[in-house]
């Protein structure tokens, strides 16, 4: 029971993790795309402010803590034909954390540190700096917590087919 509660929220919370990347990649920063510098500094900026939430980050830390848990539980089982799908889950997860935190946290950062638009002086070159670099790691984050997530699902499908 434990065992399958762990994985179904995993699966859920890599949901949730792939779609927020895939939110921004395909809805959000395009939609961006098309503002001022001054719009575009100023939504990244407030979007940055009130996406540390206690609710991301519990979904953004919980998806690979679960999948690995979801891992360490499957080892337990006699049917272990998940399990290589759950360690895939948990490395494209790692893969799409560690560009969080590599690339587009300190982007944010630097971004952040430009100060208000209404106070930044060149909001065209705080633009530039962070716009594309950003938007590419971002696909990079969306592809691999997406392919996480698929993982998951799979590890899900062959777990309840063991099961039944």
């Amino acid at each position: 029971m434990l065992a399958t509660a762990t994985l179904v929220a995993a699966t859920v919370a890599m949901g949730l993790f792939a779609g927020l990347f895939w939110s921004f990649a395909v809805a959000v920063m395009p939609g961006l795309r098309q503002a001022s510098d001054r719009t575009f500094v100023e939504a990244m900026q407030r979007i940055n402010v009130a996406i540390v939430n206690p609710v991301f980050l519990l979904v953004f830390l919980g998806a690979p803590v679960l999948t690995i848990v979801a891992g360490a539980l499957q080892l337990g089982t006699d049917d272990r034909a998940p399990l290589p799908w759950i360690v895939a889950g948990f490395v494209l997860s790692a893969a799409a954390f560690v560009a969080t935190v590599a690339v587009n946290i300190p982007l944010n950062n630097a971004l952040d540190a430009a100060g208000p638009p209404d106070q930044a002086g060149d909001l065209a070159g705080v633009r530039e700096r962070f716009e594309s670099r950003w938007v590419r790691w971002n696909i990079v984050r969306a592809v691999t917590s997406t392919a996480a997530f698929a993982c998951l699902c799979w590890a899900l499908a062959l777990y309840r087919r063991a099961a039944a």
